[in-house]
């Protein structure tokens, strides 16, 4: 049988390679682990971290393929959900940059709480409450 051990990583393709960055680092918190211009594609990787965790992989291309549909369901990846202490601070931190959450609610199955926002790109991304 095969013996997975965790995700490494999740890749995501951004149509404006700063934009992202910014959200990524300075929004979500993201540590930058190494940032690589691509010189033979014209493009930037961006690999990051969270709490010493190598998570997500950001990719620009000089033409981006199209949007994703993501409303109110997409086919294959559904959201990213990302754990967090306290879901009041982290929606507070979130509605300061602007960023839109939708209200939050529970998990009628753990009684979690969560919330839903997007990434410039209108990635869908959840907080779960720990």
């Amino acid at each position: 049988m095969l013996k997975l051990n965790r995700i490494h990583h999740i890749a995501i393709i951004c149509s404006d390679y700063e934009r992202s960055k910014t959200f990524y680092t300075e929004i979500l918190g993201f540590t930058i682990v190494r940032e690589v211009y691509r010189e033979a594609r014209k493009s930037y990787k961006l690999d990051l971290e969270v709490n010493g965790l190598y998570q997500i992989e950001l990719f620009s291309f000089p033409g981006p393929p199209p949007a994703r549909p993501s409303q109110p369901e997409a086919l294959g990846l559904r959201h990213l959900a990302f754990e967090v202490d306290n879901i009041e601070e982290a929606v507070f931190h979130l509605n300061e940059y602007e960023v839109i959450t939708e209200p939050i609610r529970i998990d009628e199955t753990t009684g979690k709480r969560f919330t839903f926002f997007t990434d410039p790109d209108g990635l869908p991304l959840e907080l779960y409450e720990k």
